[in-house]
């Protein structure tokens, strides 16, 4: 070992620093020292296994695929796309740098997919502005959960999958009712519908889905459609929940929070999108962590693509 004979490391730690810091061949170095070049190959090796020498990769883009790589291996995820910020990034830039990754994603999937099922929100939002046209050739794109407004806010449902099956060469099915509603039976008859009905069929059958977790925030999208008041958020909170997906509230284990609401709320239920072959999740922003982590803890998505202090976050918590 190095460490038992002083000269030898000394002849180690010389070699290390006329190669990586005097720049020096192995072969000027050999003939310096009197040493094959082979020779000196195995004394840089013996460096760096004895701790002299540690090569380190400092670029970006390097630690960003070690972020995917570990959240693939820590949360059995098929692929993650982690985007890079600084510091001077804000919550609407975070979100567009994001939203401009997953729409790459998406466009760069192969093979392409021939159904997609989305969600709406400020985020999918994003997506559809950045998504390149011809992304796909003839793809149905079907939406997964009720979007029409109870408030006289209009919601992006029905006009972000329109824009991403056009861009897409395809064609759009909307789901035309609420997400959340006043009865169960009220929600029991949409559903019973023939309409709904066939929606929600086509639905199931997407092998591809594309959504993004709500934050549990007095300003979400579901609180800004007339579904929610900031009373029912802070209820919801104080029972366990950390955000809802496609309109689903869920605790820190991805599981229902509220099952009477959850029977009040119209799409497909959760189980749908853990079994699709690509479930995508779209995550911006500190506000979507807690929410974030129960999404790819329960399996809900098998693909992630959020900002890198979201998946430092989902690394530390791990």
């Amino acid at each position: 070992m190095p460490g038992d004979d002083p000269a030898y490391e000394a002849l180690l730690l010389r070699v290390a620093e006329m190669y990586y810091e005097g720049d020096q061949t192995q072969e000027q170095i050999g003939r310096k020292l009197h040493l094959t070049r082979w020779k000196v190959g195995r004394l840089l090796a013996e460096a760096r296994t004895a701790g002299i020498v540690r090569i380190e990769i400092v670029h970006p883009d390097h630690r960003r695929r070690a972020e995917e790589r570990a959240l693939i291996e820590r949360y059995g995820l098929r692929a993650a796309v982690v985007v890079p910020v600084d510091g001077t990034a804000d919550d609407l830039e975070l979100r567009d740098r994001v939203a401009r990754a997953a729409a790459r994603y998406l466009a760069d999937l192969r093979p392409a997919p021939r159904s997609l099922g989305v969600s709406w929100g400020r985020t999918l939002d994003a997506v559809a502005a950045h998504i390149p046209s011809g992304w796909d050739r003839g793809v149905q794109v079907v939406q997964v959960n009720g979007g029409l407004s109870r408030s006289r806010r209009p919601t992006s449902a029905s006009d972000m999958a329109s824009r991403i099956a056009h861009h897409g060469d395809g064609t759009v099915t909307l789901l035309p009712v609420p997400a959340i509603v006043e009865q169960e039976a009220t929600r029991v008859a949409l559903e019973g519908d023939r309409s709904v009905a066939g929606v929600l069929q086509q639905a199931r059958r997407c092998g591809t889905y594309l959504f993004s977790p709500g934050a549990m925030t007095h300003d979400s999208v579901l609180v800004e459609s007339g579904y929610l008041t900031a009373e029912d958020v802070d209820a919801l909170a104080e029972a366990g929940g950390v955000g809802d997906v496609i309109s689903r509230f869920i605790d820190a284990r991805g599981r229902i929070v509220d099952e009477g609401l959850d029977r009040r709320t119209l799409g497909l239920p959760l189980d749908d999108l853990r079994a699709g072959e690509h479930s995508i999740a779209v995550v911006a922003g500190t506000a979507k962590h807690r929410v974030c982590r129960a999404v790819v803890a329960s399996r809900i998505c098998n693909v992630l693509i959020t900002d890198h202090r979201t998946a430092a976050h989902l690394l530390e918590a791990a």
